[in-house]
């Protein structure tokens, strides 16, 4: 059989990013050792704050085009508080990005993983599993992706611009009708879409819960309901079992996936995938957590899983099903790897670091049975 050999792109970025990153491809080799039919060559490419107080340039060049010839982009994370833009926002190349490759999905699983706890006392808590669907090409981040239509701030006042246009919202609606119909399909209890905004006062709101439900009318297959954010805030906390795939705005999407993510033991254990037609980006929703930086405490777990929705993706788009069957046995091993309540992370309290971490899940990984 012919290998397929994919070409990933390794940005590690800043702070803990070149840390994660470093034992997210050690995992991924034990993980494909043995693998025949696809492999993973690794490119790196610079880029990130640190990169930008070095050079003045947060993501040269070189890199875009590391990233446009590649299967697939790994990315760590990218931003450090004390280096910012002159304007004052910090360097966060990752929307230039989304904007660049019209990564429109931004795609987190939020699924408990036994073994760690979570801050909710109900049992139900371990059935934690529903995926939040954050649009990233516009929202209330319009403003920032296309700076020369922003309103100019002034010593009084200061703007951002918001957008919702029809585009944007039917291929994120058509998005999450689509995953919603592969996960019931996967499990007959989920296939649920439920729209979050802000229609009873936003009338770019109003537009985009208008434009759901005509998505919904072309879906009828598809259990559809809505929720304004606030309530959605409320009810994440109370009931978050009851939700299976979540679409929203940019900005209610940037907010509710911290928040989702605290109810399975924080960022630390949240993948994240930026999707769009051609391209796909992967990486843990955290930041880059400089205070921990080179200490050997940053949780890789979310890089990890990361990299499982990066097999994922390929498999689905190649129509290759080794990869996505590695996928699940990534996804598994990290399972494993905590549910023996042997695995206490730093930020969950415990004294596991990266390397602890690590080795338990490539433990895992070997001793779950070989794909060929």
């Amino acid at each position: 059989m012919t290998q397929h050999i994919f070409k990933i792109a390794v940005l590690p970025g800043d702070g803990i990013g070149a840390e994660i990153m470093d034992v997210c491809i050690e995992v991924l080799q034990h993980l494909l050792a043995d693998q025949r039919s696809f492999g993973l060559t690794y490119t790196p490419g610079p880029g990130g704050a640190q990169h930008y107080a070095d050079t003045g340039i947060a993501l040269p060049d070189s890199t875009m085009r590391v990233c446009e010839e590649a299967d697939a982009i790994l990315f760590g994370s990218m931003g450090l508080p004390h280096i910012r833009y002159p304007d004052g926002t910090e360097i966060n190349p990752q929307l230039g990005l989304r904007k660049d490759f019209d990564l429109y999905a931004g795609v987190r699983p939020i699924r408990a993983i036994p073994g760690v706890p979570s801050v909710l006392a109900d049992p139900r808590a371990a059935q934690i599993d529903f995926v939040l669907i954050r649009e990233q090409s516009e929202g209330l981040f319009y403003g920032r992706l296309y700076p020369d239509k922003q309103p100019r701030a002034t010593d009084d006042e200061a703007f951002d611009l918001g957008r919702i246009s029809r585009k944007g919202s039917e291929r994120l609606f058509d998005f999450a009708f689509r995953l919603a119909r592969q996960r019931h399909a996967a499990n007959p209890a989920k296939g649920r879409v439920t729209c979050v905004d802000k229609a009873n006062v936003l009338n770019s709101m109003a537009f985009f819960h208008k434009i759901y439900w005509e998505r919904a009318k072309l879906n009828p297959d598809i259990p559809a309901d809505h929720c304004y954010v606030d309530a959605m805030a409320l009810n994440l906390v109370k009931r978050p079992w009851d939700f299976d795939v979540v679409p929203t705005e940019n900005q209610f999407g940037d907010i509710l996936s911290d928040l989702a993510a605290g109810l399975i033991g924080g960022l630390g254990m949240s993948p994240s995938a930026d999707v769009g037609d051609k391209y796909g980006l992967f990486q843990p929703s955290h930041g880059t957590a400089p205070d921990i930086a080179g200490q050997g405490k940053a949780n890789p777990t979310a890089m990890i899983l990361s990299a499982a929705m990066m097999l994922e993706w390929l498999g689905e788009k190649h129509g290759l099903p080794e990869a996505i069957e590695h996928a699940t046995r990534l996804s598994g091993a990290v399972d494993a790897a905590f549910s023996t309540g042997a695995i206490h992370s730093f930020e969950l309290g415990g004294k596991d670091g990266t390397r602890a971490i690590t080795d338990a899940i490539i433990k895992a990984v070997m001793r779950q049975p070989v794909l060929a």
